[in-house]
């Protein structure tokens, strides 16, 4: 009896101890809900009457608008270039056997891993800033190209090498062509690797701060990490409202994708190949 008496007793500390660190990391996001429909939003968890006044002043703000055109210009197209080249990378060094493969991958790993944030910051604004591309989209979609492509090739090319060659012997025995072989048997085999790279960039590239900021000087040229930095005061104090309201529009786009993708492939990559 006491024993069981015990085990309740730890259990309970247990659960308290899980329900506090669940609530602590839930209370951010509750706030992040409640505060853009507060006329008056603070820093507390208050549930008033709801307003949709922070968005009203969110829409008449053409800077904020922009924001997101800009962000969708960047991330949509880092997205497409990096998944393409690095499908196509990805399938030759998966294919093909040459010489110095082991060293190519090993550089791929090391660029993806070392250089890569503050440590390249520097050369890439010199870089940027010889080639006339400050201040462009350009200037931030080839950074985001160079930064996420050796990551990408790592993750494709274990996909196509779950892939047995035998499928395309097969096929090109059949009378297909290498070009037929890959886009009709192995690129439809590996979509779920093709999501996860395009799911991955868009996210990374949605939410990067610091090259964009580093890179664009023109205002209306701010993608909306950027852009969020706007609705501060000139002593530093947040807009708690527009902050809010703007963080969750902000943080849509993504929700809305993953859960997209989510019911489409289920993100199991259950099934596999069969022999």
């Amino acid at each position: 009896m006491f024993k069981q008496r015990t085990n309740l007793w730890n259990n309970f500390w247990i659960y308290l101890i899980l329900f506090t660190l669940v609530l602590f990391f839930l209370l951010p996001m509750i706030w992040l809900v409640i505060a853009p429909f507060s006329s008056k939003a603070s820093l507390a968890v208050k549930i008033t009457l709801p307003s949709l006044n922070n968005f009203r002043e969110l829409f008449k703000n053409k800077i904020a608008m922009l924001a997101f055109k800009n962000s969708f210009i960047i991330s949509f197209s880092s997205t497409v270039i990096v998944a393409i080249t690095s499908m196509l990378a990805a399938y030759a060094l998966s294919r093909t056997d040459f010489k110095w493969r082991s060293t190519l991958l090993y550089a791929l790993l090391l660029f993806s891993t070392v250089v890569t944030g503050i440590a390249a910051m520097v050369p890439l604004f010199v870089l940027n800033l010889r080639l006339g591309l400050i201040d462009s989209y350009l200037s931030v979609i080839f950074v985001f190209i160079g930064g996420f492509l050796p990551v990408s090739i790592f993750i494709i090319k274990d996909f196509f090498d779950a892939i047995p060659k035998d499928y395309e012997e097969a096929a090109m025995v059949a009378g297909s062509t290498p070009s037929q072989g890959f886009f009709r048997i192995i690129l439809p085999l590996s979509q779920q690797g093709m999501v996860v790279i395009a799911l991955y960039i868009f996210m990374n590239t949605w939410g990067s701060f610091l090259m964009p900021f580093i890179l664009l000087r023109s205002v209306n040229k701010y993608p909306v990490s950027v852009a969020i930095y706007t609705f501060f005061t000139q002593e530093g104090l947040p807009l708690l409202g527009l902050l809010s309201a703007y963080s969750l529009l902000y943080s849509l786009p993504v929700i809305v994708l993953y859960i997209i993708i989510n019911r489409k492939f289920g993100f199991g990559f259950h099934g596999g190949l069969k022999g």
